[in-house]
């Protein structure tokens, strides 16, 4: 089988106050997820915006995986391949 997708991801950062938010959604055209993350400056720490995106950014990737992962085990679990399946699973999807 041989398809080509296109999954729009969009981020969003804020500053207020020494504290950075992310926002970064995932359109995959039947789905949308949303991952948030935050960064706070250590009040003794210089402020480099840059890095509090950095660590803001990273953390919403981080959590938009983690809902995608969940989605796709639902997904595996629903035709028989799924982490708590007693079914053999038929496809070649390794956990990595």
């Amino acid at each position: 089988m041989t398809r080509t997708l296109e999954w729009k991801v969009r981020m969003y950062l804020s500053e207020e106050d020494g504290t950075t938010r992310a926002r970064m959604d995932l359109d995959t055209g039947t789905a949308t997820l949303t991952g948030h993350g935050t960064a706070r400056c250590n009040p003794q720490d210089l402020d480099i915006p840059e890095i509090g995106d950095e660590l803001a950014a990273s953390r919403a990737m981080s959590d938009l995986a983690r809902q995608l992962m969940r989605v796709a085990d639902q997904d595996l679990e629903a035709v028989g391949a799924g982490p708590g399946s007693t079914v053999p699973a038929p496809y070649g999807w390794p956990s990595v």
